[in-house]
Order: C-alpha cells, then structure tokens, then sequence
C-alpha cells in the first residue's frame, strides 16, 4: 500500500466494492467505531519498530487514557441515551443499543491488544535496563527505603474501610484507583471485605533506589501497598485481592439561561466528579466473589465490567518514562525563531508591517506568539488587545501579558471559553485573575463553544489605528504547541482586521455580522462556505477544467458537507484528503467516491492543523488556488454549535507555504500514514525492504519554512510541488 497521494494518481475504484446508493445510511461510518479505529493506530505505533522504544510505551500509554476519555464522554452519552429510551439513530443508520454493542466488542479486542502490547515492551524494556519488580526481588536496601516512603509519605493519607452495613461503601471519584481484599481476622478466623483506595498524590509505580548500574526499577504501588497490609490492618491477613479502576460519566450539562455562568459551572464540575459509573476494570485473577462485590456496589452491569489479564490502568505506564535514558527517546527538537522577526531586532510588529507571516507549530517556536502578547502589552502605542482563550497552560504566559496590558491602562478583552471540557475549572481560575487585572472577562454564548483562536492588537500609528490580527488552528497553549502540529498567521491586513473585530463584536456583543470579507465563521457561513467552494470545483469539472481539493483536519463527521464531497467526486472533482481521527466519509465506492483518498497520520507530533484549498480551475497546486486555514473540524459540532474561523490566504509566500510544503509534505508522507480503505480498514504505508519512506514530520523539522526565512532568502526552504520544483 502506497500513501504518497501528492505524486501518485489517483486509483480507480476497486471492482470488488459493491456501490452504495446516495441516499442509503451506509455511506457513512459510524462516528464511534471510526473514533476507535484511530485508537488502534495510536496503540499500533506502540508496536512500531521504527519508533524509539520509551515513544512506543507512550503511544500505549495515550491510547489507554484516550479509551478512558472516550468512555468518559462519547459512551456516557449514548448510555444516557439508551436509559432516556432516545430512539433518534447514527448518521449511519443504528440505535444508540446498537451501537454499544459494536463499540464494546471492538473497545474490548483493544484492550486485549493493549495488553499485548505491554507484554511485548516490558521485556524490551528490561533488555534496556528498565525493569518492572515484584517484591520477591527487593534488597534490604529497597525495603528500608521503601519503609520510610510507606511511613513518611503513604501511610498518613491511607484510609482503610471495612465494607460492612456500618461501614457504606465510599464514593470512587472518576479514574478511581482502589484495591479491594478479603481478610481473615488471625485471633478468630472472622472474614472482613475491605477497601483501600490507592491514592492519587503517589505515583502509581515506585521508583526504588538506584544500585549504580545503569539499571531502573520500578514497583507497583498495589504491590507496595499489599506488603504493608499488616500495618494497615493489624491482625488481619489477605486471602484475595481485586485491583480495580472506575470510569464515570464526565460530560458537564449547564442550564442554558443560568444567571452567573460561573457559579453554574462550578455546581457542574461537582456534578461530574459524582457522574454515573458506566465501566469498571478489574484485574481477571481476582476472586469473583470481590469482583461482583465491587460490582454490585457501583451499580455496574455485567457488561461493563471489563476483565483485565494484565496492568489495570494502561495509561498510567507513562510514568516509566525516565529522563535518565534520552537514548531510549527521541532526540528532543528545538523549535525555530522566524528570521524575519530577528531581522527587525525582534520588533514583531514590523515583521509584520512587511508582510504576513505564518508560523508552523512545533517546528517554529509557540514563543513567537508569547513574544507578540508581551510586546503589545508593554508597547506605550498599543490601545487594546482582545483575545480567545479556549485553552492554555497553567501559569500561562499569554494570560501575564494580557494581565500585563490590562494593569498599565490597556483596554483588554478575553474571551475565556468555560465550556472547553476537562479546562472548565482551570478557565474558571483564569477569568478570575484577568478580571482582578482590570481586563474585561466575556465568556461567549451558553449554548455555543467559542472556539475560534483570534487575536486583535489595536496600535496606533501616524494618527490612525492599525488592527495586528493573529489567526491559530491551535490554542494558546505553550505547552502542547511543542507537540501539536499547527498554523498561526500574522497580519496587519485591514479585510482581516474588520472581520476579526467584527467576531469580537458578535462573541462579545451577539452583533452578528451581515458579512465578513476574509474570515467566514461557524456557525453562521462557515459550512456554507466549504460547500460553495466544492460547489465551485463541480461547475470547474463540468466545464472541463481540472477540478481539484485538498485538505486537511483532525476529524470528518459532517453529513451536508460529506454529501457534498460525495456530489464533487461523482462530477470528476480529485479530492485528497488527511483525516487524523474521526472519517464519516466511505472513500473509494464505484459511482460515489471514487474519486476521493483519505489518509491518516499518526505519528511523533499530534496532527493538529486545519487546511483546505480549493483548486479554483487550475488543479493543485496552483497559485491561483484558494487557500484557507481554519480552527475547525469538520463535524455537525463544529460547523452548526460552535463559533470557529476559516481565514483565507491571500498574501503569495505564505499561500505557496501552506500548498507547496505544509499540505505537500502531508501528502507525500509514507512513514506515518494510514489509508482509509472503502471497508472502513486502514491499511499502514510500507515500501520495498530496506526503503526509507518519506516523513513529514522529518521534513519540516530539517528545513525552514518560507514565510520565516528573512534576508537570507527561501533558497533553502523546498518546496515540494512538482510545478513549483520544475519553475526553480
């Protein structure tokens, strides 16, 4: 299987697949079971050779907490729909029953595999000196080191409960960790069922002391806690013991017309710390009289209790990963900075006046945009600053600049998302430390998320106010802008700045604007405009020119727009497409399809960015073509509840940066696609024995982009079009 979609044609579609009527529900893939599809490629990269080996314990390790979430979430609400006797059906055509069915079955051969795979890094692992022990091997050493951990630090924040009618069972937060036993009293021979639940300040793997060669240890807190029970419960000795881990709903409702959004959110993230337990995981070698124990006392059906042969709570294995051993990681990349910035001495405003630039996350450094915030906060000719804030990290740098700016006399507006699940708590704080700075805090639409990533700088020069806009496909997040791959732009455009302000007005104000020249938003036109530019690309095709898309997201769950592509492709458009997660659309179908490839990359930095460009009767690439970035996704929730931008692209060198290296490269990408086939399978990328595939994501991390370059000039940044090779 070939993945490089930029230099290969298009395949005809396999005679072997059976058409599919327009109209007929199996057109689409079902949300959920696309959605664990793409856990099983996370986990896949835990079994991929090519990846070092402390990258694969982490791919295991963030496919275990994403099948957490997703049941946390996703599963949570169809439950909450079967219960509500909800009969409203897929876009694919099943009941919300049937659906569990298939995301069971298929959650549960995952966890299976997961495990498989911790079998197959642990011995990798211990070949490399990282060593997982029991306490059968332990030193006098270890346990006099291990005594003072259990008597210093464990021992006072252990609560041991008797589960008895005088003793109720007690609340098992979210993600709970807990062992349940089944003691015998030594004076009288008295049975006691017990709990002790493993406490989240401690590690869950104890690292012991080093013996000074090269080796790492590490002890299962269980396994700790199992040899201290004489201290625990005195008198008493164990006869069984479950391991066990509750997932509970965690979705957040919030009336809409609540008074103080605030104090409602606040009563919500209570309400979810005490949500409905919908799966609990015990270890399979437990008794099964303390399995159905737990069980019954959670109010957990049979089938949900998920049996584990091996370590319960996958996701924790990410605390294995040492600093000590960078030879078993990726050598750690360190971001560009924009020459063109470093050419103005770092006046990121005069970068900007001489023309936009656009910044590739992680490969270009998040601090550019830090950097932004901190000059216009202390710059004495900028007015106002306004501001999205969706997510971001804690003790961020974004939020001391605006704070910065608002405490020297600024007018500074920030719209501080409450609704961006699991940051509500932590979106709630920083609006209080904003507002206690002086700026003005606005927290959007209740019934709509806020998650367009805008800023506005207002400056003034010569007499006149210029607006300095900054457009992000990602979150003003310091931290994962190290790991996220995304697009931040900068302009001084005025067409931009209107319509940024223009949002401002409508988020801030409910002004909703009757048009926006340069930056259509959801909900109003977004969608409308994706689909008039495929509409566009039908009348190019009928009239017999070349008709071509590209474009690029994390998921693809929209029925309008999928129909749409699915219009395009029967009309001869040639669509091209890079879905990280989530792909509603069935590619390759006999009169339906045909003519759209859809690939997925998974690989050392999380896909993140969206793009899509429209070929504008020239086919790509094409400098004619219509080049939009966007912080949207194309799913009902983005494009119908949310407000989210599409900004063109207008200005030339950073219009042929997105077509000729971003959306290329992702194109040509072998080393880390996968191929969606029209059975809803993905198929990896291999080549011949011996052949180093292309990788993207080595590409941008080995040139410069060429909105960046400064007075050096874009003669070492590539780009990798095949016309804009054969015009160099």
């Amino acid at each position: 299987m070939r993945a490089d979609f930029l230099n290969t044609a298009l395949p005809i579609a396999a005679t072997d697949v059976e058409p599919i009527s327009p109209d007929s529900p199996d057109r689409f893939f079902n949300r959920e079971l696309s959605w664990l599809s793409f856990n099983w490629r996370v986990m896949e990269e835990a079994l991929n050779p090519r990846n070092p080996l402390f990258e694969r314990v982490k791919f295991l390790s963030i496919s275990g907490s994403n099948l957490d979430e997703f049941y946390n979430v996703r599963v949570a609400g169809l439950q909450a729909q079967i219960r509500a006797g909800v009969e409203r059906r897929s876009l694919d055509g099943r009941t919300a029953t049937q659906q569990m069915a298939l995301i069971n079955a298929d959650a549960n051969r995952l966890q299976t595999a997961q495990q498989g795979a911790w079998a197959t890094l642990k011995p990798l692992l211990a070949e490399q000196g990282v060593h997982m022990v029991g306490s059968e091997s332990l030193t006098k050493e270890d346990h006099e080191a291990l005594d003072d951990l259990f008597f210093g630090v464990i021992f006072p924040i252990l609560t041991p409960m008797a589960i008895d009618p005088a003793h109720p069972f007690p609340f098992i937060p979210n993600m709970g960790l807990g062992l349940a036993l089944h003691m015998t009293r030594l004076s009288d021979g008295d049975d006691l069922d017990a709990l002790l639940l493993i406490p989240h300040q401690v590690d869950r793997f104890i690292r012991l002391n080093d013996r000074g060669d090269d080796e790492v240890r590490f002890l299962p807190l269980e396994d700790l806690l199992e040899m201290y029970l004489g201290e625990v419960f005195p008198g008493y000795e164990s006869r069984g013991r479950c391991m066990f881990r509750v997932l509970r709903d965690s979705d957040l409702e919030v009336e809409e017309e609540a008074e103080d959004l605030v104090r409602e959110f606040e009563t919500a993230l209570k309400r979810r710390r005490k949500g409905r337990a919908i799966r609990l995981k015990v270890n399979a070698d437990a008794p099964d009289a303390l399995k159905q124990l737990i069980a019954d006392q959670l109010e957990i059906r049979r089938d949900a209790m998920i049996e584990v042969d091996g370590v319960v709570g996958i996701a924790d294995l990410g605390q294995l990963l040492v600093d000590d051993k960078p030879d078993l990681a990726w050598e750690p990349y360190q971001p560009r900075l924009p020459e063109r910035v470093r050419d103005h001495d770092g006046d990121i405003f005069a970068a900007i006046r001489q023309k936009d630039m656009l910044l590739h996350h992680p490969y270009e450094s998040f601090e550019t945009v830090v950097q932004f915030l901190r000059q216009a906060a202390r710059d004495p000719d900028v007015v106002a600053i306004k501001q999205t804030l969706y997510r971001t990290s804690k003790g961020s740098p974004i939020v001391k600049a605006l704070c910065e700016a608002a405490e020297d006399g600024k007018t500074v507006t920030a719209l501080v998302e409450l609704k961006a699940r699991f940051d509500e708590a932590a979106n709630i704080q920083l609006s209080r430390e904003l507002e206690r700075a002086g700026a003005q805090v606005v927290f959007g639409f209740t019934d709509w998320k806020t998650h367009a990533k805008i800023t506005m700088v207002v400056r003034r020069e010569s007499g006149r106010m210029v607006t300095y806009s900054h457009f992000g496909t990602g979150n003003y997040h310091p931290i994962t802008a190290r790991t996220y791959t995304d697009l931040s732009m900068f302009t001084c455009a005025p067409a931009h700045g209107q319509d940024a302000a223009r949002i401002f007005n409508f988020v801030t104000g409910y002004a909703e604007p009757a048009a926006l020249s340069a930056v259509p938003i959801a909900p109003i036109f977004l969608k409308k405009a994706l689909i008039d530019g495929l509409e566009r690309e039908i009348e190019h095709a009928k009239e017999g020119r070349t008709a071509q898309v590209w474009a690029k997201m994390n998921s693809l769950f929209e029925g309008e727009v999928i129909d749409a592509l699915y219009r395009a492709s029967q009309a001869g458009v040639h669509i091209d497409l890079v879905v990280r997660g989530i792909c509603g659309l069935r590619p390759g179908i006999p009169g339906l399809s045909e003519n759209i490839r859809v690939k997925s990359i998974v690989g050392r930095f999380l896909e993140h960015s969206r793009i899509v460009c429209f070929g504008n009767g020239t086919g790509l690439p094409s400098e004619r073509a219509r080049v939009y970035m966007s912080s949207a996704d194309w799913m009902d929730r983005n494009l119908n509840r949310r407000v989210e931008t599409l900004v063109e692209v207008t200005n030339p060198t950073v219009h042929a940066q997105i077509i000729d290296q971003v959306m290329a490269a992702n194109l040509a990408d072998e080393a880390h696609s996968w191929v969606l086939q029209p059975d809803g399978t993905y198929a990896r990328a291999i080549g011949a024995p011996d052949e180093e595939l292309f990788s993207c994501h080595e590409f941008f991390m080995k040139y410069p982009s060429l909105s960046g370059r400064g007075r050096s000039g874009a003669a070492d940044a590539p780009r990798l079009t095949r016309v804009a090779q054969a015009a160099e």
